[in-house]
């Protein structure tokens, strides 16, 4: 005899218990429980997933400032006395760097002469206070002098102010040979955005990027002092300015 589980109903059936176990009814069968209805109700939850990203600084790239043209860095005048008066003053060399004239820095800014033939020539220092100035100024004067201009004039003019972009490509490979690493890229003071940095310096001796800077101020104001790890050769770094 099998032993009902479950409660008894008023017509002494048994009613199948609440956790489905079968049950045994009064002529000996074994019934199974009733199956309860499963209602499933899926319930559509949406979830919006919150991911905290780190944020990166923004490094907004611009194409690099376009050099001067060769007329801005290099005025050269087209009438005929001047340019040759020009050409004659741009022949004085820079008394620091005497590898370079003063065509070659852009120093050189103005030559005009007079129907009378006198000459007036401006020039533009690479820094307020550069102790070179004197020289240039006198030596443009002799060369001239020389040259049969009885009456020679030069003035100095900081606006616009000089910078390295008035450098010509020839006066950098003169640079250089001499042992002074050119400037590179352009003054960052007149293109507009972020400050391009400048990573390395490359020795001009052994063109080795594996340098460090010794001192912010080399032989002169304009340079900086720098040192190359694989050739051991200190060597002067011409600023971009």
């Amino acid at each position: 005899m099998v032993t009902a589980v479950g409660r008894a109903a008023p017509d002494g059936r048994r009613v199948a218990p609440p956790d489905g176990r079968r049950v045994a009814q009064p002529d000996g069968r074994r019934v199974a429980p009733p199956q309860a209805t499963r209602i499933e109700t899926q319930t559509h939850v949406e979830t919006q997933t919150h991911v905290e990203t780190q944020t990166q600084p923004r490094i907004e790239t611009q194409p690099p400032a376009p050099r001067p043209p060769e007329h801005v860095a290099r005025p050269v005048p087209t009438d005929p006395a001047a340019r040759r008066a020009w050409e004659v003053a741009a022949t004085v060399t820079d008394p620091e760097i005497p590898v370079l004239t003063i065509e070659d820095l852009g120093v050189l800014r103005s030559v005009e002469v007079d129907d009378d033939g006198a000459v007036h020539v401006q020039l533009t220092p690479t820094y307020s206070g550069c102790p070179a100035l004197d020289a240039m100024r006198d030596d443009v004067t002799i060369a001239l002098t020389h040259a049969g201009y009885a009456d020679v004039d030069v003035s100095l003019v900081l606006a616009p102010a000089w910078t390295t972009d008035w450098m010509s490509d020839e006066g950098k490979q003169k640079l250089r040979e001499y042992g002074i690493q050119a400037p590179s890229g352009h003054a960052p003071a007149r293109s507009s955005g972020p400050v391009r940095v400048q990573l390395a310096v490359k020795c001009p001796r052994c063109d080795s990027l594996n340098t460090r800077e010794l001192a912010r101020f080399g032989s002169t104001s304009c340079k900086a002092l720098y040192e190359c790890r694989d050739c051991l050769e200190p060597f002067d770094y011409f600023k971009v300015l």
